[in-house]
């Protein structure tokens, strides 16, 4: 049987029915903290949940398409914004009775990029929120989703060590310190001022110099610090270990 003659036979209701669904854990830093965006849904099920945003993939779009679209409608954010996040692909997820409705396997995202605006909540969701991680405790979350933020958290903390992805979270230009508040909000984790700048100039490729220093010095009145942009590596090496692995290493 050739595969016209194949295609022509074949009858999808054969097999059981599933879904697909993207779900986008969206990370930011506000007021210093690390913050999640969630939405607290709206309709059962789980209703008064809350939940990462997400949604069924489209027949007309692919996985990445649907997660920047679902990303979209809780931030507001348009063409030239998405384009300052960073997104990839997290995992998937498809254990049976994930959801109670029928079969369904999301394929979860995950998301950063500074300064993301106030979310503004979709069709199906009755509030969206920017929530410190370290308050996620204190809400009841639909779904497997707290798994999967789960999974976000530790691979977020762990690209930290090996990628230059923490230069997402900040303006085209940054100091040193403000690189090293970001790993300190990612990882929850004090870092030497002194050994962190050593460390990131050490690396090739992970900061360029734009030759240009702050306005202002320091609170304490000290020098005006040097401004750096993001360079060409995509790897980091050596990588910067969190304080706990540092130690395991040794």
């Amino acid at each position: 049987m050739n595969e016209q003659d194949f295609l022509a036979t074949y009858d999808p209701r054969d097999y059981p029915s599933v879904a697909v669904t993207v779900d986008v854990v969206a990370l930011t830093i506000r007021d210093g903290a690390l913050h999640l965006l969630l939405i607290r849904r709206g309709q059962a099920p789980f209703e008064g949940h809350w939940a990462l945003p997400g949604g069924f993939v489209r027949p007309d779009e692919d996985l990445t398409a649907g997660a920047r679209r679902e990303l979209a409608e809780e931030t507001g954010l348009g063409g030239e914004g998405l384009s300052r996040v960073h997104l990839e692909q997290l995992g998937s997820y498809g254990t049976p009775d994930r959801d109670p409705r029928m079969r369904v396997v999301s394929i979860a995202h995950l998301a950063f990029a500074p300064d993301l605006p106030d979310p503004a909540a979709g069709t199906d969701a009755d509030e969206a929120i920017w929530l410190p991680v370290t308050a996620l405790t204190s809400r009841q979350l639909a779904f497997d989703h707290g798994r999967i933020i789960d999974d976000a958290l530790e691979r977020a903390r762990s690209k930290l060590e090996y990628t230059p992805l923490a230069t997402r979270f900040l303006a085209a230009e940054f100091t040193i310190s403000e690189l090293r508040a970001v790993y300190e909000t990612v990882w929850g984790h004090p870092l030497h001022a002194g050994n962190f700048h050593r460390k990131v100039l050490s690396v090739p490729g992970f900061v360029d110099s734009t030759g240009a220093s702050t306005e202002r010095g320091g609170a304490r009145g000290g020098p005006r610090a040097r401004l750096y942009r993001a360079g060409d590596a995509r790897l980091l090496h050596p990588a910067l270990l969190r304080p706990a692995r540092e130690e395991t290493v040794r």
